[in-house]
């Protein structure tokens, strides 16, 4: 918002400089974005009036004019090419040897002939406006000769603040000399507005419909006025030094009053309303042109301003063209109104529009001003347009605000903000602010909140006001301070980033993917499961919660094959969302992908690409990092999304916590992946529970191994005959590793020979080879009985 320093100093004129009015209000919460001057640096320009004109004998576009103005009297011969200069108009008149704008100096000068003594002055040229259609023309009565910078008091400075949503109470004048009366200790000089006697009965009947949305409107009639009639010189110059341009003098006026009071107001054509005024929610499917022309189909839940056949506005953001105020308008229907901030949130986005009207209601407008600014806004048409007002018909609703209370306690000032703030003091700074202190017992306050301030609700929000007034520069630096024990170090618990570090070390690199996944992807992964869906997504293709980890894995893959990264080892922790009877169960996950090439390129390594066994090896040695390795254990499974030959349940104690192997074929083919993807995606539960180390004497005695070589079914899988050697063994089995594995010529086709590395240390002697004999051959024992397993 842009208010000029003049104006806000006819509010409250404290006797600072505009870079100290800047500060304090930047001090105060609102931030000044900048300061400019109103006009650029000229000398020597007056109020000028072209007395005379003739065309110019050697150019059609110019002509020759005479100007009354020039300070040593008489007329001034100029030669002018704007297509508005006309005899009887007053411009801004440079005389010869005036400096304008960008060192540009006036001279007498000859134009296709004809003698040229000085400039007449567009507002672009003097860096005072926008409008460059021709020349600034002023007001009939400008007092020729006079200096312009004097006339239109254009020493004066810009100020632009950028108000935070919570401070819709600051965006207008009075709203800011409001808070700069608050920091300097002074009065503000309210505009006096009278009520306005109605001379006619006139009057338009209203209805609240949606009085949730709109719990106050007023409306009053005003006939017989004269929209050609120009605004007044003091007016225009208000609304340009605030970026608004001036269209005529009934918009003007409801322009002037949001900018002066805040309260956003509209005028309607009064014939063109048919019957009364009806404040409801639109009808799906209706249209309204607004008054940039644009049609629009409204949604239901908008709110509209109608009459008896159709919506007239949208209500708090723009009017329609159907019933706006032409040059034609004799009568006028005045409107102002309380809208619900919820109500007009967000709305105009809705329709690709922001206007100075919703900008205002969405953040707030003081619900008390309604019939002040239609008694203001009654007073300057009364006074510009002339014609005769009736009465007002107001509304109001049970749902219209009501001023909260707050109770303030003396003790949260202190614990707060780290001050001792006295009684006096913190009731002088909430007087200042308009806070009314409806009790006060034993330094605590209760508070009644102004109808404009719709940020103070809590305590906390008071404590915030007092700091800003007595000044944030004023409260003490300190580092807060607070009894903090140093939680426990469990050793039976291993940290996440102990296994995130483990899997970087093994050229893992880790992912964050949305938790919000296409449905239509996660049915690709996890079919059997059918996910939450979210009732506001942000896009089609995040319209669920994800119920694996796999669907982000594998974009991130497709993102880099994309982008020729032709090796990726990849891994995510995060949370999978499964529905359930109470709700939505969040389990913490692990998930880890590779694809491509072992090892990166290099003259000394085998160019081989991953398999199975790499990403079971990566994990196996992940869940080592537990120390629990031996209660882990994988056998063969079956997933949807997973190679029905290379998939493994990965379980804990006998439990599956999860899987590991190779995306289908059929998928990989579907999401155009050139090559085999291999994943596991465990549950961070039983990884995160450790074993406490403990020590064991090493043996000083040798160790003793045995190999054994057995046939055994083909299907059979390696970890049952470890598992059972394991059992039967014996407390010191010290080794267990299987060494090698043969299929093929001189062994039955339905038998492979598994060869077991079985090593056996006693911890304070040496065992004989009869104890090692008697292991061993319970051992092969076992696997006789239970596999069928033979000594090859």
């Amino acid at each position: 918002m842009k208010v000029s320093e003049s104006w806000l100093r006819e509010w409250i004129n404290p006797e600072v400089s505009v870079a100290t009015l800047v500060e304090q209000l930047t001090m105060a919460g609102i931030e000044v974005d900048a300061t400019e001057p109103v006009a650029g640096a000229f000398t020597g320009v007056v109020v000028g009036e072209i007395v005379a004109v003739e065309q110019h004998p050697d150019a059609d576009k110019l002509r020759v004019c005479q100007v009354a103005g020039h300070p040593e009297g008489g007329e001034t011969q100029v030669v002018c090419g704007a297509p508005n200069a006309r005899v009887g108009l007053k411009a801004p008149f440079a005389t010869v040897g005036a400096q304008l704008p960008g060192d540009f100096k006036i001279k007498k000068a000859k134009l296709r002939g004809v003698e040229s003594f000085g400039m007449l002055c567009g507002q672009t040229e003097l860096e005072a406006g926008d409008d460059d259609s021709g020349l600034w023309e002023l007001a009939v009565d400008a007092p020729v000769g006079q200096d312009l910078r004097e006339y239109l008091n254009l020493n004066d400075t810009l100020i632009e603040v950028d108000i935070t949503p919570n401070r819709g109470d600051c965006l207008s004048v009075r709203g800011l000399a409001r808070e700069l009366g608050v920091i300097n200790r002074q009065a503000v000089n309210p505009v006096a507005v009278q009520p306005v006697a109605a001379t006619i009965e006139d009057s338009v009947p209203v209805t609240l419909q949606a009085s949730h949305a709109c719990s106050r409107y007023l409306g009053r009639v005003i006939r017989n006025i004269n929209v050609s009639a120009p605004s007044p010189l003091w007016l225009q110059e208000k609304l340009r030094r605030s970026g608004v341009r001036s269209i005529d003098a009934v918009v003007d006026v409801t322009n002037y009053v949001l900018l002066e009071l805040g309260q956003p107001m509209h005028a309607f054509d009064l014939a063109k309303i048919q019957g009364g005024i009806t404040v409801r929610d639109a009808r799906e499917g209706e249209k309204l042109t607004l008054l940039d022309e644009q049609e629009v189909t409204l949604q239901s839940g908008t709110l509209v301003i109608a009459d008896d056949d159709a919506p007239l506005a949208m209500a708090g953001i723009m009017g329609g063209l159907a019933s706006a105020v032409t040059p034609a308008t004799q009568n006028i229907l005045l409107e102002s109104a309380f809208f619900n901030p919820l109500a007009i949130a967000g709305r105009a986005r809705n329709y690709g529009l922001h206007t100075d009207s919703s900008h205002r209601f969405e953040r707030g407008v003081d619900y008390q001003l309604q019939r002040e600014a239609i008694e203001r806004a009654t007073a300057l048409l009364l006074e510009i347009v002339g014609g005769e007002a009736g009465p007002i018909v107001e509304e109001v609703s049970v749902e219209l605000p009501q001023a909260p209370q707050v109770v303030l306690r003396q003790e949260r000032i202190a614990s707060g903000l780290h001050i001792d703030m006295d009684a006096a003091t913190v009731e002088d700074i909430l007087t200042r602010l308009g806070l009314e202190i409806a009790e006060s017992r034993d330094n605590d306050w209760k508070i009644t909140v102004p109808s404009w301030r719709f940020d103070i609700d809590i305590e906390a929000d008071l404590l915030e006001e007092l700091a800003r007034i007595y000044g944030y520069n004023r409260l003490p630096t300190r580092v807060p301070d607070s009894p903090m024990a140093i939680k426990a170090h469990t050793e039976s618990r291993l940290p996440l980033a102990q296994l995130r570090r483990h899997l970087i070390s093994r050229d893992y690199q880790e992912v964050v993917t949305y938790s919000f996944v296409d449905p239509a992807d996660n049915a690709r992964f996890d079919p059997e499961l059918s996910p939450i869906a979210l009732k506001n997504p942000i896009s089609a293709d995040m319209a669920v919660m994800r119920t694996t980890l796999l669907p982000g894995l594998v974009a991130t893959l497709r993102h880099n094959l994309n982008r020729q990264q032709s090796r990726l080892r990849l891994f995510e922790s995060g949370q999978r969302f499964i529905p359930g009877v109470d709700g939505v169960d969040q389990q913490p996950t692990l998930a880890g992908l590779v694809y491509g090439p072992l090892a990166a390129e290099n003259w000394n390594e085998q160019d081989r690409t991953v398999d199975f066994f790499d990403i079971k090896g990566d994990l196996e040695s992940l869940l080592a990092q537990t120390g629990n390795g031996v209660n882990f254990s994988f056998r063969a499974g079956s997933h949807p999304a997973l190679h029905p030959g290379q998939c493994a349940e990965v379980l804990a104690d006998g439990e599956v916590i999860g899987f590991v192997g190779a995306i289908h074929p059929a998928l990989q083919q579907q999401l155009d992946i050139p090559a085999g993807v291999f994943v596991f995606e465990v549950a961070l539960k039983s990884l995160l529970e450790a074993r406490v180390p403990s020590f064991t004497p090493l043996s000083r005695f040798p160790a003793n191994r045995r190999d054994l070589a057995l046939l055994v079914d083909r299907e059979l899988p390696a970890e049952s005959l470890l598992s059972g050697v394991r059992k039967t063994a014996g407390e010191y089995l010290a080794d267990l590793k299987v060494f090698d594995l043969y299929m093929g010529k001189g062994i039955d086709p339905h038998r492979k020979s598994v060869a077991l590395g079985l090593t056996f240390q006693h911890p304070s002697r040496t065992l004989t080879d009869d104890e090692i004999n008697g292991f061993v051959g319970q051992v092969v024992e076992h696997l006789q009985n239970q596999h069928g397993a033979t000594l090859r």
